[in-house]
């Protein structure tokens, strides 16, 4: 197969990072998106890798579990993180992105790319076997070539609903009550807060329950599956009075320097908000806001009305309103070895949501193995499997049929999994503090994929990954 071309179906995070790196090889690719001839409920652009849910990648340092996986992808130079860190807003510990800037820049890499051939058009079936494939068409499958992969795996799609937050314009908002600050002014303030006292609190949660919800196709309130770390807001609230005062909502570590002294008990007692909404920046100059923890399924009328009843927030502008999407993902560890290939066709792999990995940095693991293996095919050379010491081979033994090997996952309901230190092997030695533990992990990913790399490279006669985006 050496010479081959690889054809990589979608353009998100998984299928940009997976073109990426086979081109890089030397390898020639076709990129085939439909957007923006055909869209889909949560997409608004034409643009690759574009971000529908949230602008955050995550915890950046690399002691939590998706700070550890931001880090092993910058170690081989993905494309989508280098992408992520060169257009990266304030976000306090986190990763987050000027959404437009990133995707911009990942299709104007990609489109510049001599081995990259760009495809507009709607893929309605998989490619010939003959044909080394890439489906990275993420969890908004196109209903049409949805079908065609049931039909070839002969397993029916596993699916739940996802949502995402509004967007509103940064000067909307009343600067007299809503304060700069990070949590136990940890870093630069990068956070924008709406307090809310006890009234406040109750009457929102009140009219956010009774909020009428928008007509969704295939949305069954009855049997509705909801990503749990991705809930819509309506949702927390009906869980409990103080379940968003825990979650999304929790004022604890916050406080504006005009309610007095923080170190004065009675002081703090009397002025400490009961709920604080959050807004962060979705662009470097902070002319647009998200509402964080606000995925909802409300109608526009409804999130209009509501979330103009938080302090601060009252003449808001919405950019974008709040959706919800089903999201599709495939029953993976009955279907993908640990290389992302499919066990019933060695020339086809899959990469990013659509195997069952939760966040963008997975994603654009997935992409990147993806992207290898499907290049050594190519060149006629063995795939390879990411150390399971890993965080991103801890990923891809989840989704795969190490899964069914380790954890008899047969007997249980596959959901899809962001990266958790809770995937990776135990340490040989016992760590019972917890910060140490998570230090101890990385170090030990660190190692491990410095001899994976020479491996890797032995196997390729050349250091690839020492390329650089521009």
């Amino acid at each position: 197969m050496k010479g081959k071309e690889v054809i990589v179906i979608g353009a998100g995070l998984a299928g940009s990072e997976a073109a990426w790196q086979v081109a890089n090889f030397g390898v020639p690719v076709k990129l085939v998106e439909m957007r923006p001839f055909k869209s889909t409920p949560a997409h608004h652009t034409g643009e690759f890798g574009e971000l529908v849910c949230s602008n955050s990648f995550g915890a950046l340092s690399s002691d939590r579990a998706a700070g550890l996986l931001q880090k092993e992808l910058r170690f081989f130079n993905s494309l989508v993180v280098q992408t992520a860190d060169k257009f990266s807003v304030p976000a306090g510990g986190a990763l987050a992105v000027d959404r437009s800037k990133f995707s911009n820049a990942l299709t104007e890499e990609l489109s510049n790319h001599p081995l990259i051939e760009i495809k507009r058009f709607e893929q309605l079936d998989l490619p010939k076997k003959e044909n080394i494939t890439i489906l990275a068409t993420g969890p908004l499958t196109a209903d049409v070539l949805a079908n065609k992969i049931k039909f070839f795996t002969g397993i029916g799609s596993c699916h739940f609903f996802d949502a995402a937050s509004p967007i509103i314009h940064g000067d909307s908002i009343d600067k007299e009550i809503v304060f700069k600050a990070s949590r136990y002014d940890k870093g630069d303030p990068a956070y924008l807060n709406c307090p809310m006292n006890e009234n406040d609190y109750i009457h929102f949660r009140n009219e956010l329950i009774a909020g009428e919800q928008a007509n969704l196709k295939d949305f069954d309130k009855e049997s509705a599956n909801f990503f749990e770390a991705c809930l819509p807001i309506e949702e927390i609230a009906r869980r409990g009075v103080d379940t968003m005062r825990y979650g999304p909502l929790k004022s604890i570590g916050l406080w504006n320097p005009k309610w007095g002294d923080l170190f004065n008990r009675e002081n703090r007692l009397k002025n400490r908000p009961h709920a604080i909404v959050q807004l962060r920046m979705e662009d470097l100059e902070g002319k647009l806001l998200n509402m964080v923890g606000f995925q909802t399924n409300l109608k526009w009328s409804e999130q209009k009305r509501i979330f103009r009843m938080i302090p601060g927030l009252e003449k808001i502008e919405f950019v974008r309103f709040g959706v919800m999407h089903r999201n599709t993902f495939l029953e993976s560890p009955k279907l993908l070895l640990p290389t992302l290939q499919f066990l019933k066709r060695e020339t086809l792999f899959a990469a990013g949501q659509i195997t069952g990995t939760e966040g963008y940095a997975a994603a654009a693991a997935g992409g990147m193995l993806a992207g290898i293996n499907a290049s050594l095919l190519a060149m006629s050379k063995k795939p390879v499997n990411f150390p399971d010491e890993s965080m991103i081979g801890s990923l891809i033994n989840f989704i795969s049929n190490r899964n069914e090997i380790l954890s008899n996952q047969k007997k249980n309901k596959f959901q899809p999994m962001p990266a958790s230190f809770g995937l990776v092997p135990e340490l040989t030695k016992k760590i019972k503090d917890k910060r140490l533990r998570y230090k101890a992990y990385q170090e030990r990913s660190t190692e491990v994929l410095k001899g994976f790399k020479k491996v890797l490279d032995s196997r390729l006669e050349k250091d690839h990954f020492l390329t650089k985006i521009n």
